[in-house]
């Protein structure tokens, strides 16, 4: 399938991080002009070494820092990939300070990110494409994730709005919803058998997502074959919510 995606520019937020790097790569293989975007600028570095990507550091949480990087920047594609985990907490022990802190980074700052970019495609009048990286957190209820749940389920929600509103402008905005990445970070948790037992007991594919089932629907969201697609929640679980 001709993606259509060759020399647009698409930036990627979080992609010093497994999801964000494997989307860097799959686009750039595409064609895409990606700048690529994160908290860890060694990682970033390499990755840029490795693709051929330009990179982009900024603060999610600053407004005045996502307003400056984002100035000017002409773009066709966004992939709001960057975020934070928080704790496994119940609701009546979760801490509030890091509640605050995973709305501040994956809530406002997937909003920051939408609202400085959006203008500039608005002003490009190209039309365009942006893709959420939301979580099967914000679909189903998942013990201990509160936090995380909650900053996700306003992603959702703010895709929704945004494609209600950008869609005049031709400019699409969905989500995908991915169920666990089993990386060293997941491992700890999810890595439990009385914890990840049961649960890829329940999913219909038995097995855990790798980055790159996320990568290649979040590149196809982005592409000229979803042009009639906006405003969906586009889980990316193994069928675990369809049970």
């Amino acid at each position: 399938m001709e993606t259509g995606l060759k020399g647009r520019p698409i930036l990627v937020t979080g992609a010093s991080g497994g999801i964000g790097a494997a989307t860097v790569r799959l686009l750039v293989a595409e064609g895409a002009d990606v700048i690529a975007s994160g908290r860890n600028e060694e990682v970033l570095s390499k990755l840029a070494d490795e693709t051929g990507c330009r990179t982009l550091s900024f603060d999610l949480t600053s407004e005045e820092a996502v307003k400056e990087a984002l100035d000017g920047i002409e773009l066709f594609g966004v992939v709001n990939c960057g975020g934070w985990g928080g704790e496994i907490a119940t609701p009546m022990e979760t801490d509030m300070a890091v509640f605050d802190k995973v709305i501040d980074i994956n809530a406002r700052g997937t909003l920051l990110v939408t609202k400085y970019a959006s203008q500039n495609m608005v002003k490009a009048g190209k039309g365009g494409s942006i893709v959420n990286v939301s979580s099967q957190a914000s679909l189903v209820g998942l013990a201990g994730h509160i936090s995380y749940a909650s900053s996700k389920g306003a992603v959702d929600a703010m895709t929704r709005v945004s494609a209600l509103e950008l869609g005049k402008f031709n400019i699409r905005v969905n989500a995908v919803n991915p169920t666990v990445v089993m990386t060293p970070m997941s491992e700890w948790y999810w890595g439990r058998d009385e914890i990840g037992g049961p649960f890829i007991e329940t999913m219909p594919l038995h097995r855990w997502a790798t980055e790159d089932d996320c990568a290649a629907p979040i590149v196809f969201l982005l592409s000229d074959g979803a042009s009639m697609i906006s405003g969906v929640t586009l889980p990316i679980d193994g069928g675990f919510t369809a049970v």
